[in-house]
Order: C-alpha cells, then structure tokens, then sequence
C-alpha cells in the first residue's frame, strides 16, 4: 500500500498559490510541490493527487489518499465526478485538472480518506507547509501551465 498526503494553498483565490504531496512507500518517502502565479485552492488540491499519482511507476497500485479537500474526497467518493464526466463537465470547473486524474486514478486501486486540515496530523502539515512555501516563491516562478482558467 501506498500512503500519500497531499494538500493545496492559494493566496487569495484566485492568486498564487501551491501543493505538497508526501509519498510513503515502507521506508521510501517523496515530497512534491510546485508553486503558480494565478491558481485557486481547489486546483492546487486536485493537482496534489494528480501530481502525487503521476509519480507512481507502472500501475495497479493500492494508494490511500489523505486529503483535507472535501471538494476533491466528495468529488470521488460520492461519485459526483462520474456524473460530471458523463455530463461533459458541463458548467464545472477545473475540467482539465479532472480529465488528467481520470486515467491515474483508473490505472491505480486509490482510496481517498478525508482528515480535518489544521488539526495536528503531521504529515498533513508538513503538506500544507509544502503548499504555502511553494506558493510564496510561485511570483519568482516561469508559469508552467495549469493557471486558473475556471
């Protein structure tokens, strides 16, 4: 099993803003982040997990998610995303970000598991000092694509 904790920051929304994933694998640990000039909370959420997937060799993988984002644990949990999908995304944001997660989260067996932000769980924390960090550097940052366009 692969645990992964991700976690998303904008200042302002939109604004500058970030995410941090962790990637625990037995004793392998990996941390990601990026920062961008315009973006919203909810992007930097959802490429936390696209990120922290993409960084997953081959496939099949058993991956739990630890998120603080109910936009993107409801999102798939509940089912919501399929029905968005069949909808076309009609009138949804952020429909580039979900089409890229699609196929990662399809290729791997991930379960998404809510936890409180802001409540003492370490690795959630580090997460969100990864988002900030990189969202207070992201206005030295050459943009880099996925900027807010929802």
């Amino acid at each position: 099993m692969i645990t992964m904790y991700t976690d998303g920051a904008s200042r302002g929304n939109p604004g500058p803003g970030g995410y941090g994933t962790i990637l625990i694998y037995k004793s392998y640990r990996k941390e990601l982040s990026e920062g961008f000039r315009e973006t919203t909370n909810n992007r930097m959420e959802l490429l936390a997990v696209i990120r922290g997937l993409q960084a997953l060799k081959g496939s099949g993988h058993q991956v739990r998610v630890y998120s603080d984002s109910k936009y993107v644990v409801d999102a798939v949990k509940k089912g919501w995303l399929w029905n968005w999908q069949q909808k076309g995304f009609k009138g949804k944001k952020n429909e580039d970000l979900w089409k890229l997660f699609i196929p990662l989260f399809k290729r791997n067996k991930v379960d998404f598991q809510w936890v409180k932000g802001h409540d003492g769980n370490p690795l959630n924390e580090r997460c969100d000092e990864l988002a900030v960090n990189a969202a207070l550097g992201s206005e030295l940052m050459v943009d880099q694509g996925f900027e807010s366009s929802n």
